[in-house]
C-alpha cells in the first residue's frame, strides 16, 4: 500500500444552470494516487487558489515527501507534509494540495478495506440531508423567484441563495430574500450566503431587515471571516451564522469556535486538508455541541463527512458544482427526497469518467 505516484491535473468544465443562457465555466484540480498494491485513489480540490501552482506542488513537491509511505498512514503523511512543506501552517496552495492528496488516500483505504469513506469516518449514517444552492447573483429578482419555484416543483425543501454582491447593496438583498420567502412559503428552509462580502454594519442591517423571514443560516456574512466581527454580529442578530468552508486547516476553524463566532461550522474536505482534517474539526465541533454542514460545494466528496460523523448535517448541492460532478463521474448520486445516499461501493464510491476528464484537461 505504498504511495508510488501522484498525478495532478487541471480541468475546465462547461456547465449550464437554469435561466442563464451562457454556460458557466468551472475549474477543478484532480489528484490521482497509485500505490504498490495496484489500488488507486481519486481526490480533488477547487480551483480558487492558484490551481496551476497546486498541480505543480502535488506533482513536484509532495511526491518526493510522501513516496513509499503507506497510504493508510495519514497522520504520518500529514505530519511529514506539515514539517517539510508548511512549517508555519499557511493556507492556500499547500492546504489545497493536501486536501486533494488526502481525499485520494482515504479513497485508497476504503477500497482496500471494502468500506465507504463515510464508514471509515465513523459510519453514523449511510445518508445525509441535502440542500440546493439555486440563487445565483446573475439572476434579477424575478428570475430568482422563478429559479426557486423550479426547485420547489422538483420537491426540494431546502434552498440557499447568494447575497452581498448586488449593486443595490443590502437593501436589494433584503427585497430578494423576502421575494423568495414569499414565493416558497414558510415551510421550506431558506439560507443565504454572502461569501464574506459584507462589512459588519451592512450584514447587521440586512439581518434586521429580514428578521421575520425565518432563515436557517447566514453563511460567511463578513469580510475575511473575521472572528471578532462574526462574534459581535452573532450577539446582535437572531439568524444563526455559519462559516469555514474555505479555511485551510483546523486552527483557522478552531478560531471560529473559540470566539463563539458561529452556530454552524463548515469544514470542506476539498479545502481544509481533506478528510483527516475535517474529521478533527468535526470532533472539535462535537465537543462544543455544534453541528457541521457543507458549504463551498463539492457534495460528492463532502457527503461522506456529513454521513460519517454524528454531528454531520446538510450537504450542499450547489447547482454548478453538482453539474461538474455529473461530468467528472459516471452516474454519481444526487439528492432524492431531500437526502443523498452514500454509494455502496467502497472508498468514495465514485467511478471517474475518463473520456470527460481527457476532454476537459487543461494543458499546463
Amino acid at each position: 500500500m505504498k504511495v508510488k505516484s501522484i498525478k495532478a491535473t487541471l480541468h475546465r468544465f462547461e456547465v449550464k444552470v437554469p435561466l442563464i443562457r451562457q454556460p458557466m465555466h468551472r475549474r477543478a484540480v484532480v489528484c490521482e494516487v497509485e500505490t504498490s498494491a495496484g489500488i488507486s485513489g481519486f481526490g480533488m480540490t477547487g480551483a480558487g487558489f492558484l490551481p496551476e501552482a497546486v498541480c505543480t506542488a502535488l506533482n513536484r513537491e509532495f511526491l518526493p515527501v510522501v513516496k513509499d509511505m503507506d497510504a493508510r498512514d495519514r497522520e504520518a503523511i500529514h505530519e511529514k507534509v506539515w514539517w517539510r512543506l508548511n512549517q508555519r501552517s499557511m493556507t492556500g496552495v499547500v492546504s489545497s494540495a493536501l486536501s486533494a492528496l488526502d481525499t485520494a488516500l482515504w479513497d485508497i483505504h476504503g477500497k482496500h478495506d471494502g468500506r465507504s469513506i463515510a464508514q471509515l469516518l465513523g459510519g453514523a449514517r449511510d445518508w445525509a440531508p441535502a440542500y440546493v444552492t439555486f440563487g445565483f447573483p446573475e439572476y434579477d429578482r424575478d428570475q430568482l423567484v422563478t429559479a426557486a419555484k423550479l426547485q420547489l416543483r422538483k420537491g426540494v425543501k431546502r434552498l440557499k441563495m447568494v447575497v452581498g454582491v448586488d449593486k443595490g447593496g443590502w437593501r436589494e438583498d433584503a427585497k430578494r430574500v423576502r421575494a423568495v420567502r414569499e414565493a416558497i412559503g414558510p415551510d421550506v428552509e431558506l439560507m443565504m450566503d454572502a461569501n464574506y462580502k459584507f462589512n459588519p454594519v451592512d450584514a447587521r442591517q440586512l439581518c434586521r431587515a429580514i428578521a421575520d423571514c425565518n432563515l436557517t443560516w447566514f453563511e460567511e456574512p463578513v469580510y475575511q471571516n473575521d472572528t471578532r466581527a462574526l462574534a459581535d454580529l452573532r450577539r446582535q442578530v437572531d439568524i444563526p451564522l455559519s462559516a469555514g468552508q474555505n479555511e485551510g486547516h483546523r486552527w483557522r476553524l478552531r478560531e471560529l469556535v473559540l470566539h463563539q463566532a458561529v452556530d454552524i461550522l463548515q469544514p470542506n474536505v476539498c479545502y481544509c486538508g481533506g478528510y483527516t482534517e475535517a474529521q478533527k474539526v468535526g470532533h472539535l465541533a462535537q465537543a462544543f455541541n455544534m453541528p457541521i454542514a457543507n458549504g463551498g460545494g463539492w457534495p460528492l466528496f463532502n457527503m461522506h463527512v456529513m454521513a460519517g460523523l454524528m454531528n454531520g448535517w446538510r450537504v450542499e448541492f450547489h447547482l454548478d458544482m453538482q453539474a461538474v460532478g455529473e461530468q467528472m463521474f459516471i452516474d454519481p448520486p444526487g439528492p432524492v427526497d431531500n437526502i443523498v445516499r452514500i454509494p455502496k461501493a467502497p472508498g468514495l464510491g465514485l467511478k471517474p469518467n475518463r473520456p470527460m476528464l481527457r476532454e476537459t484537461l487543461v494543458r499546463l
